[in-house]
C-alpha cells in the first residue's frame, strides 16, 4: 500500500483529500503545519507528498527544497492558490517539485494527478537502473546513484535534470520537441510551459557544457526542439 503525506493548512481541504485518498487504498498521513510536514517526510519515508504552497512554520515551497538538498527524491505535488504563470516561473528555477495543482481543483482531478505522478515515479526508477551509467566528454552520469561529475569533480544536478538527461540520451541523435520532453519528463504537455524546458536546457548546459553559448552535447534545433549527441 503507497503511503502519501499530505500537508495542508486548511482543515476542510485536508480531510477532503485524505477520504479522496483512502477511497483509492492509499494509506494517508497528515498534518497542517509545514516543519511537522517536514519531519514526518523524512521520518516516514510516503511514497509521495502533497504540500500546499502556503502553510505555518514553512512553506511547501521550503518543504520541497529542503527535501531535495538532503539528496531525497520522494515525488511532490505542490498546491497552489496562485496564478498559473506565477507557479510556473518559480517551478522554471528547478524547486524539484513533481506537479502542482492550482485551486480550486475536484477530487477527481486530484487522484489522478497523484496516480500519475506515482506512476512516473516508478516508470522513472526501472529506466534509470537501465541506463546505469553514461560518459560523454569530461562528464559522467550515474543515474541509478544520482551522481554527477564533470572533469572528476561531482556537480550537482537535481531530480529533475536527471530525468531530463535521461530522456535526452535515451533518444541521442533524436529531435524531440519541448512539447514531447513536457508530456514525457513532466507527465503532462501543458505543464508546466514549453519555457521551462528552455530554463532547464540553459541551467544544464552551465553545469555540463565546457562552453555553454556554443554546447557540445545539448544542443537546440531550431524550431523543432532539442537533441543530444556525444
Amino acid at each position: 500500500m503507497k503511503k502519501i503525506l499530505i500537508i495542508e493548512d486548511d482543515e476542510v481541504l485536508l480531510e477532503t483529500l485524505g477520504v479522496a485518498l483512502e477511497s483509492e487504498n492509499f494509506k494517508i498521513l497528515t498534518t497542517r503545519h509545514g516543519k511537522e510536514g517536514l519531519q514526518l517526510a523524512l521520518q516516514e519515508a510516503p511514497d509521495l507528498i502533497v504540500a500546499d504552497w502556503v502553510l505555518p512554520g514553512m512553506t511547501g515551497l521550503d518543504i520541497c527544497k529542503a527535501l531535495r538538498a538532503q539528496g531525497k527524491r520522494v515525488p511532490v505535488i505542490l498546491l497552489s492558490g496562485k496564478k498559473k504563470e506565477e507557479v510556473d516561473k518559480v517551478i522554471g528555477l528547478e524547486i524539484g517539485a513533481d506537479d502542482y495543482l492550482t485551486k480550486p481543483f475536484g477530487t477527481r482531478e486530484f487522484t489522478a494527478r497523484v496516480k500519475a505522478v506515482l506512476r512516473r515515479a516508478e516508470e522513472r526508477k526501472g529506466k534509470e537502473e537501465e541506463l546505469g551509467e553514461v560518459s560523454f566528454g569530461d562528464v559522467t552520469l550515474h543515474f541509478k546513484k544520482q551522481t554527477a561529475h564533470k572533469g572528476g569533480r561531482e556537480i550537482h544536478l537535481t531530480s529533475k535534470e536527471f530525468e531530463l538527461l535521461r530522456y535526452l540520451i535515451s533518444n541521442e541523435g533524436e529531435v524531440v520537441s519541448r512539447e514531447r520532453i513536457l508530456n514525457e519528463v513532466w507527465g503532462y504537455d501543458k505543464f508546466p510551459t514549453t519555457r521551462t524546458v528552455d530554463t532547464f536546457l540553459h541551467n544544464l548546459r552551465k553545469k555540463i557544457e565546457d562552453v555553454p553559448s556554443r554546447p557540445r552535447h545539448l544542443l537546440t534545433v531550431p524550431w523543432a526542439g532539442y537533441k543530444f549527441q556525444k
